[in-house]
């Protein structure tokens, strides 16, 4: 908004949008003057090869439900309100043995990246995404879609459903609702233009076998732990042994950081910046009250927090006088 405040107003503006949900229409209303909408498809084309199901469910058999859905043969995605539920959910299927990455704004580039393309070989079975994340995410054969958490917008499911039924492929779109959520799930597939399945289920219901057909595929915690571990980067001849290389965290396919090297201390071990002789303003045998032999340095040998006293007095880590 700050950009287009400093454009003349009389400037032709044009706006590229995957979907025109509430917040786009604000931009459009503020910004563009009787503008033209151009549409490549509707987003209420039919796809006549997407089959859409609403399960009503408990709120104790939500998960047990997802975690039948989501262990049959095929890719699956699974759509979340928020961060925390799909951080939350993805821990919970990997858990029970399906081997599962995220998708969401809290996560780095890369390791969106390497949950991507682990989704995307066929490493994981599962991924678990906010709406943003997944705008713009293309994986082929996507068989079945799940709203775990019920959007809030008909354009959101419908954006969320175009995972799946791709290029004539067919496609499956659970949506589980709870008994407090039936009134607006009925509500959100009106405006959406779906006539879905409506059935109350459980996690033993035999329907889910005809939803997602096959054998259900688990594997033990190792082999899940196996399949998403990062290996640690190999370390570099030559470099300095507590430089931030050293101990940088390596994320893992959670998005969680693996800590690099065994020192704890505030400065690592070995001879790094703050330790060893030198003349620099925090290092060398006699620089200031925070370095040297009796100073509070941390990077000593061993990676100590506190330097070795030389001398009965302070004035022993002084030697060599105060460098700046």
């Amino acid at each position: 908004k700050r950009l287009l405040d400093r454009t003349p107003d009389d400037a032709q503006h044009m706006l590229f949008s995957a979907t025109l949900d509430k917040g786009v229409d604000v931009i459009v209303k503020r910004y563009m003057s009787d503008p033209v909408t151009h549409s490549v498809d509707s987003e209420q084309s039919p796809v006549n090869t997407m089959t859409h199901h609403v399960l009503h469910v408990t709120n104790d058999d939500r998960l047990p439900v997802i975690i039948d859905l989501a262990a049959a043969p095929g890719r699956t995605i699974i759509f979340t309100r928020t961060k925390h539920r799909a951080k939350q959910l993805t821990r919970q299927l990997n858990a029970h043995g399906v081997v599962s990455v995220e998708m969401h704004g809290n996560l780095s580039q890369n390791v969106r990246t390497r949950n991507l393309a682990a989704f995307s070989d066929g490493t994981a079975a599962a991924m678990v995404a906010t709406d943003i994340a997944a705008r713009g995410i293309h994986v082929d054969d996507i068989s079945l879609v799940i709203h775990a958490d019920p959007p809030m917008e008909h354009k959101a499911y419908l954006h969320r459903s175009g995972r799946t039924a791709r290029a004539g492929n067919e496609g499956v779109v659970v949506t589980l609702a709870t008994e407090s959520q039936r009134k607006d799930t009925d509500q959100l597939m009106r405006k959406a233009g779906i006539k879905p399945t409506v059935t109350k289920v459980r996690p033993d219901s035999p329907l889910l076998q005809e939803i997602a057909p096959g054998q259900r595929l688990k594997k033990s915690a190792s082999e899940v732990k196996a399949m998403l571990d990062v290996p640690e980067p190999a370390k570099t001849p030559g470099g300095r042994p507590n430089s931030r290389n050293s101990r940088s965290a390596t994320p893992s396919a959670s998005g969680r950081p693996k800590r690099g090297g065994p020192s704890s201390g505030r400065r690592g071990s070995g001879s790094g910046a703050s330790s060893g002789s030198g003349s620099s303003a925090r290092s060398g045998s006699g620089s200031s009250s925070r370095s040297g032999s009796g100073g509070r340095s941390s990077g000593g040998a061993g990676g100590s927090t506190s330097g070795t006293r030389q001398g009965s007095s302070r004035s022993a880590g002084r030697q060599g006088g105060r460098s700046r």
